[in-house]
């Protein structure tokens, strides 16, 4: 039994595990298990060449990001577990939290975060309640979302970037997986509110 479990390995979902990570030494996430299934083939990222975005040098390739992201969620967090060459076919509710079936194995988990992209080609079974036409997209691009409220779809499952109805942005489809991740930490913290912060 996961106690976070993330769909899809681009901007939110990585930002998603790299917050939920960096908690692994407070006590209220210390015997936490974390997984993200890091699906990225249709990650935006692929395709994405950054120059506006805070931090990053101008000329920064989103598949370098992918790639760089996976390995300092590797090298600073390996309690979070990477599952790859994965892709996800359902999420079922049931009396624990969720059932998460892929096309080689089943998870369970208390919380699930949807990260995935917000093009309408989604085939994850068990959220075709929740999709609707994307709030914040040309409407001839025929981009979804799935309803929710700050970034909550229903008890325990949350949504981040895109497909929470957020602009497609790097920098907006980061913060909204951290959001999350500290939404996740404020949960196990007793509704504590909770950050996360490194200082020199």
């Amino acid at each position: 039994m996961f106690d976070a479990f993330i769909i899809g390995g681009g901007a939110a979902g990585m930002s998603c595990a790299l917050v939920l990570g960096s908690a692994k030494l407070k006590p209220f996430a210390e015997h936490k298990r974390i997984g993200i299934v890091m699906h990225q083939r249709t990650s935006h990222l692929q395709n994405a060449l950054f120059n506006n975005v805070l931090g990053l040098t101008p000329g920064t390739l989103g598949t370098d990001i992918l790639q760089h992201g996976k390995a300092q969620l590797q090298n600073l967090y390996p309690h979070v577990e990477q599952i790859d060459k994965e892709k996800v076919k359902s999420v079922t509710k049931s009396s624990e939290g969720f059932i998460i079936a892929t096309n080689k194995n089943t998870y369970t988990s208390k919380t699930v975060v949807i990260a995935v992209g917000y093009t309408n080609l989604i085939t994850i079974k068990g959220l075709e309640d929740y999709i609707e036409p994307h709030p914040r997209a040309n409407l001839e691009k025929s981009r979804i979302w799935l309803k929710n409220d700050n970034h909550l779809i229903d008890e325990g499952l949350y949504v981040a970037g895109t497909l929470a109805g957020w602009r497609s942005q790097f920098a907006i489809a980061s913060g909204s997986g951290a959001q999350v991740a500290t939404d996740i930490l404020t949960l196990w913290n007793h509704g504590k509110h909770t950050k996360i912060h490194d200082k020199v």
